[in-house]
């Protein structure tokens, strides 16, 4: 009978994995040897196991170089330039965000640095109103998990009172004393709103007062001014009259 057919896919188990690649390796190597001298063929291998271990070989001397570092090529002054002029650029862009070193850029550039800078604004106020939001919804999730906390505490202390048959306290002193100083607020606000309107009232009152006495002396002055001229046409025709009557008793005798 042939052997099965071995199914090519990762082995999962370690130990499988390390005796599986340590024999395979080894016949890889043997088998490039053997092609090396068979077929007076260079041949170079290089393997690299899961832990970063390098295996190596090759039939030649030539074919060594493959696994020699290969030393760090000095950088051209083409690239050094390139660097250069693009760290100037970053750093030319850098200080005109900050609203510096204008006075090369024309009204379509600033126009456009504006609508950069807008954006990054609304950027950063979006964030800060997400960041806001999800202090708020981790604020009220705490009080809701103190609020059940409570309950379950209260629901607790209620049983204990029900097993050992303890009265119920409908509040604590602590809650008496909160109340009794909330309805001492709102009555002393309330006594205070009450004077307020009183004293409003009596102003009021005051003002009114002020304005009858003020018209009922003035319609009183006006009647005595009338009176006064009437008396005074009165004397006036009565002296006519006794003018006339001695006028004309003289006449007559």
């Amino acid at each position: 009978m042939g052997r099965g057919r071995v199914e090519i896919k990762k082995i999962e188990n370690i130990n499988s994995r390390q005796v599986t690649f340590s024999k395979r390796r080894n016949g890889l190597m043997k088998k490039a040897k053997e092609l090396s001298v068979l077929c007076d063929a260079e041949v170079a291998i290089v393997v690299f196991s899961s832990t970063g271990r390098l295996y190596e070989f090759s039939s030649t001397s030539e074919c060594s170089f493959l696994s020699e570092p290969t030393p760090k090529l000095p950088p051209s002054d083409s690239d050094a330039k390139s660097s250069e002029e693009e760290i100037e650029k970053l750093k030319l862009a850098y200080t005109q965000m900050r609203g510096q070193e204008l006075d090369s850029l024309s009204f379509i550039d600033l126009q456009n640095l504006e609508n950069q800078l807008r954006e990054g604004i609304i950027s950063i106020k979006d964030k800060k109103e997400t960041l806001l939001l999800e202090q708020l919804q981790r604020c009220r999730s705490q009080g809701e998990v103190v609020i059940s906390e409570n309950e379950t505490l209260r629901k607790q202390l209620e049983e204990f009172q029900q097993r050992n048959n303890i009265p119920r306290q409908e509040s604590s002193p602590l809650q008496r004393s909160y109340f009794s100083d909330s309805k001492t607020a709102s009555t002393n606000e309330t006594e205070v709103k009450t004077e307020a309107e009183e004293n409003d009232r009596s102003e009021i009152s005051l003002h009114l007062g002020l304005s009858l006495d003020g018209q009922r002396k003035r319609k009183r002055s006006v009647e005595g001014a009338s009176t006064d001229t009437t008396c005074s046409e009165v004397e006036l025709e009565g002296d006519a009259l006794l003018a006339n009557d001695e006028l004309s008793r003289h006449f007559g005798m």
